[in-house]
């Protein structure tokens, strides 16, 4: 799960910088990761009205004026005292341009522009003064759809979809109230100095898994009460919000500590107060207050602090997910006590229009599959009460909508583990993203859904509205077999996505790079047939920083990739400095027979190549890939092709290498510079208990300039593949049927 980053301080991040010159256009920041202006680059919005969002001037000015133009003529200004603006009207469709200015000086930024289609979905969050309303209006508990009803009052097409859960629900709390512990601060004795070492991420790791095991009875039996009136679940209720309410939000629970404890401890006591709004004593409930406005403020200082740290560094994965928690907590104790209402005008739009910055309005999360199946399971939690309490939908945005999508196509049902970053060699939980994927009334949504066994969470489920949104789709169909999130620099290719046995190729090159949950891996692809791992990511993950973290997980050499002299990759040391490591997808299309991407990942080996290109074809009709490298320096460098599977690797008398995973295979040979290239063994650290690595690569000999044509057979079913050639060019006809040209 999700490990504390402590984030930089702006006073450190003022050291990187773009260039050494100031920038002409203050609306970007010399920091790197501070917010980037958008939208930009004629981008056809997804989401209309689109989200305005610039960093913030070096003066701190206490507003801006925003300005939009259509047609060269000023259709819109608006004024905000924070550097994002999100408008509560739909926009005309039409190309438009916008700029910004502080609120007290006349210095605009560079005009930039967008366009709104057809294509653009509606997106309507009312102001601050109407959502509050909204809010304050709705009848506790305000966490619950409209139509939720007891148990009892139950239809039997209700109780055949959502019996089970309820049993499942009641069994797991009943369990907890004989076997659960008490949670005190004395189970936890270590403190911090700011360094994470394996005894500290140990103990933060059980304070997680203590405190979400408390919150989560807490909030389950508070439900059940809702739905039966068992007194005994009231009980538990008051019990155990009363030990977390004991808790000391100074101590090893607290935000500066440990901010997913302290996050939880407020969120599940305001649920519970919510849910038990009439049950709750006024002892009980103002010790319970006092305790989530200790704990929310720590929060809100944290991200409203250093003149609004979240607005201007989103990419603070902790802080970004901790709004959210801001956000549906401000929601649900808005009348309780003052600060909720502070909190709501901060953090509750600024959330809805946010969300996560893991990518661009099309969706995706550059930080790897497995943290963003986390984010996933912290939308059903958070999402879900703010929109019966709000009105919004934030399953509606476009965004929410890409980001699943972006599930189907990465995580489809059967794969074997997750992709590109930290815990990605876990396997997917597949209920949360089936839960995920149950909030949309899309075709997709319904295929990725439907296509996964199971349930989901009982506790989720029980507070979903009825029925289900995916289970409205008019027509159940998968996304397309093939598919490129540009913003997070990640290419999907599948034989079929509607076999379960399918072939799936995947290929990043990010421009997020190696930061935060990210790797070296840009230009790196992995491969996986029939449900089993052929092309791997070496290591696994013991603890974020980790010695077996930094020098191998990590390391361009544990992934598909190109690395030189013995392995030396793309750089990864520190942290924000790997935002100018970079890669970049250059090229993509897809057919019904072939599919092709380009990756240039050049900046990411940090200045020591002068180019680092990776083209891919997949031939749907061969089951085969098609992979050229071409890579430059100013120095000779031997080059190296790595390879890490899931299974031995069998090298040939050709130079061929077949790897073999239970019932399925692939087979690797050289289509160029064969004979100059040698195969090397390679070893690695010892591999997560249970697994099998194996490591190799073909080495090029030491040159200023390499290249690698590999053909990647899976099945092995080793298609004749004849080469013409001319100055500039080859082509290769493969099986005797699929053609491709690359230049050479």
């Amino acid at each position: 799960m999700n490990v504390r980053k402590v984030p930089l301080r702006i006073a450190v991040l003022s050291t990187l910088v773009f260039a050494t010159s100031a920038q002409a256009d203050w609306v970007v920041s010399p920091n790197i990761e501070a917010i980037r202006p958008a939208p930009s680059n004629l981008q056809d919005m997804p989401q209309n009205p689109p989200a305005f969002s610039w960093s913030r001037h070096s003066s701190l000015p206490p507003g801006y004026v925003l300005e939009v133009s259509k047609g060269g003529v000023v259709a819109y200004t608006f004024n905000t005292t924070r550097n994002w603006y999100l408008p509560t009207a739909v926009f005309p469709q039409g190309t438009y341009s916008w700029r910004v200015r502080p609120s007290n000086t006349s210095e605009w930024s560079t005009p930039r522009s967008f366009t709104i289609s057809a294509n653009a979905a509606p997106f309507l969050v009312p102001d601050n003064a109407v959502l509050r309303t909204n809010v304050i209006n709705k009848a506790r508990p305000r966490q619950l759809p409209a139509g939720f009803t007891a148990a009892t009052a139950w239809t039997s097409a209700m109780s055949a979809e959502r019996g089970s859960a309820l049993t499942s629900l009641k069994n797991e709390v009943n369990s907890n109230i004989v076997n659960l512990r008490a949670v005190s601060d004395s189970l936890w004795p270590l403190v911090s100095g700011g360094a994470t070492t394996a005894a500290i991420s140990a103990q933060n790791s059980d304070i997680r898994n203590k405190i979400n095991k408390h919150t989560r009875q807490v909030e389950a039996a508070s439900l059940l009460y809702r739905l039966t009136a068992d007194p005994k679940y009231l009980a538990e209720a008051r019990k155990r919000g009363d030990e977390l309410a004991s808790l000391s939000p100074t101590g090893p629970t607290s935000y500066a500590n440990q901010d997913q404890a302290t996050r939880a401890i407020a969120l599940s006591l305001t649920k519970s107060i919510d849910l038990l709004s009439r049950e709750i004593d006024a002892t009980r409930r103002a010790n319970w207050n006092r305790i989530i406005d200790v704990r929310g403020t720590a929060i809100y200082n944290a991200l409203a602090g250093n003149n609004l740290y979240i607005d201007q560094y989103p990419l603070d994965s902790h802080a970004g997910t901790a709004l959210g928690f801001m956000s549906v907590i401000s929601t649900l104790a808005l009348g309780e006590f003052a600060n909720a209402s502070r909190w709501f005008d901060f953090a509750t739009r600024a959330y809805i229009n946010s969300v996560y910055a893991w990518s661009g309005p099309e969706g995706g999360y550059g930080n790897g599959t497995a943290y963003g199946s986390y984010a996933s399971g912290y939308a059903i939690d958070i999402w879900q009460p703010l929109t019966a309490a709000t009105g919004v939908n934030l399953f509606s945005k476009p965004w929410s909508t890409g980001f699943m999508r972006y599930f189907a196509h990465f995580v489809p049902p059967g794969s074997p583990s997750h992709l590109f970053g930290d815990e990605n060699e876990l396997a997917p939980n597949f209920r949360t993203l089936k839960a995920y994927a149950s909030r949309f009334n899309s075709p997709h949504a319904a295929w990725y859904a439907n296509n996964i066994t199971g349930a989901e969470d009982s506790l989720t489920l029980l507070q979903a509205q009825y029925p289900m949104p995916y289970k409205q789709a008019t027509s159940v169909t998968p996304p397309p077999n093939a598919a490129l999130y540009p913003s997070i620099g990640w290419v999907a290719m599948h034989s079929s996505m509607t076999d379960v046995n399918r072939t799936s190729l995947y290929f990043k090159s990010s421009p997020y790079g190696a930061y935060n949950h990210s790797h070296g891996d840009q230009n790196s692809i992995i491969l996986n047939s029939g449900r089993r791992k052929l092309l791997i990511e070496a290591g696994y993950m013991d603890y974020y920083g980790s010695p077996l973290h930094k020098d191998w997980y990590r390391t361009t050499k544990a992934h598909n990739a190109i690395t030189y002299n013995g392995g030396i990759g793309q750089p990864t040391d520190g942290n924000t400095v790997n935002l100018f490591r970079t890669g970049k997808i250059t090229a993509f299309s897809t057919t019904p027979a072939l599919d092709f991407a380009e990756g240039d990942a050049t900046p990411a080996y940090g200045g020591a190549l002068t180019s680092a290109k990776r083209k891919v074809w997949y031939l749907r009709n061969q089951n085969a890939v098609l992979v050229h490298d071409k890579v430059s320096s100013g120095t000779a460098r031997a080059w190296e092709w790595n390879v890490h599977a899931a299974a031995p690797i069998t090298r040939a008398s050709d130079g061929s290498l077949t790897i073999v995973n239970v019932d399925r295979s692939v087979c690797i040979r050289p289509l160029v510079n064969g004979s100059t290239l040698s195969y090397q063994t390679r070893t690695g650290p010892a591999p997560k208990a249970g697994t099998v690595e194996v490591h190799g690569a073909y080495v090029h000999p030491s040159r200023t300039t390499g290249e690698f044509v590999m053909l990647l057979d899976v099945g092995c079913r080793r298609p004749t593949v004849t080469m013409s050639e001319t100055s500039t060019s080859r082509t290769f006809v493969i099986g005797g049927s699929q053609t491709v040209t690359m230049a050479k």
